[in-house]
């Protein structure tokens, strides 16, 4: 599972762009979202770099975490 910081994220739209952003890199992926803490965790076997590009992509900023 990877995990990302994504600060612009703010509502349920937001989510369900970063999330068709996501899926646009692995049409298996699944993401959950926490809106509270502005981040996301990814469980993909796609890697975390083409994620952040695709989730950047779509306008989010983010930074992997650990």
């Amino acid at each position: 599972m990877q995990h990302f910081n994504v600060p612009d994220m703010t509502c349920g739209h937001c989510v369900k762009t970063i999330t068709q952003a996501v899926q646009s890199v692995d049409a298996a992926a699944q993401v959950q979202a926490d809106l509270a803490t502005h981040s996301i965790s990814v469980t993909s076997s796609a890697s975390a770099a083409s994620l952040a590009a695709a989730i950047a992509a779509a306008g989010y900023a983010n930074t992997p975490r650990a």
